[in-house]
């Protein structure tokens, strides 16, 4: 069973037609709503009652914790239901739902317990100057020289989970440091990880300099302050 995970803050416009999409590729759709203050609950819960005979949940956070937070949120839920893959997928619809079925057959055929999307391994996705020259190297860079990690494009938030990766992979980051934290802790466990090419389509810019200085401060507490973990 392939569960999908969706992390919402303030998605009502994009959250219907995600929701729509992924039901042609995965068997049950966890929508985890970040404290939205906007009506994407109401917009992904009429989703789902159009989705006749599909399954599909809405779980709330009462307040936004962070993206990493909400994924945690979806995980634990879909460990509960017995999934033997989850996919965590964006709700703004960047993402390529037609990227589903290649990545985890290439998942599945390569015997690796994780499989990480990159913007970088075909030409699909135009990445803003901002992030492409300076950003998204830097955070390589600081991935590579803390955590020894050597992915591609490790900020990115497809991402697919076997059940192993699934019950070993603890999301302490409740923010976006978590995609940084997520291969650190795959490394740590021994978990094979793989690369795989998906499409990027950019509405917006993103998280920018502030962002980034952010992310840069939540793992450096984290490692250093929090012991690790």
């Amino acid at each position: 069973m392939l569960v999908a995970i969706v992390p919402a803050y303030n998605e009502e416009k994009n959250i219907g037609p995600v929701i729509s999409g992924l039901f042609n590729h995965a068997d049950k759709v966890v929508v985890v709503d970040d404290g939205s203050v906007d009506n994407t609950v109401l917009e992904a819960e009429e989703a789902l009652r159009q989705a006749q005979g599909k399954a599909g949940v809405v779980l709330r956070h009462k307040i936004n914790r962070g993206q990493g937070a909400a994924l945690q949120t979806g995980h634990e839920y879909a460990l509960k239901l017995g999934a033997d893959y989850v996919i965590d997928f964006d709700a703004d619809g960047q993402f390529d739902v037609m990227d589903i079925k290649p990545a985890l057959e290439a998942l599945q055929a390569s015997g690796a317990d994780i499989l990480f999307g990159s913007r970088f391994l075909d030409n699909r996705s135009r990445v803003p100057r901002l992030k492409r020259m300076i950003l998204l190297p830097l955070a390589r860079l600081f991935d590579r020289v803390f955590f020894g990690i050597n992915l591609t494009d490790a900020h990115n938030g497809f991402r697919i989970l076997n059940k192993r990766a699934l019950s070993l992979i603890n999301i302490t980051q409740d923010r976006m440091a978590h995609a940084s934290e997520i291969p650190a802790q795959a490394k740590k466990f021994g978990l094979k990880q793989i690369e795989f090419p998906v499409k990027v389509v950019y509405r917006e810019y993103g998280q920018g300099w502030g962002g980034g200085l952010r992310v840069v401060r939540d793992l450096v507490l984290g490692r250093f302050v929090g012991g690790g973990k």
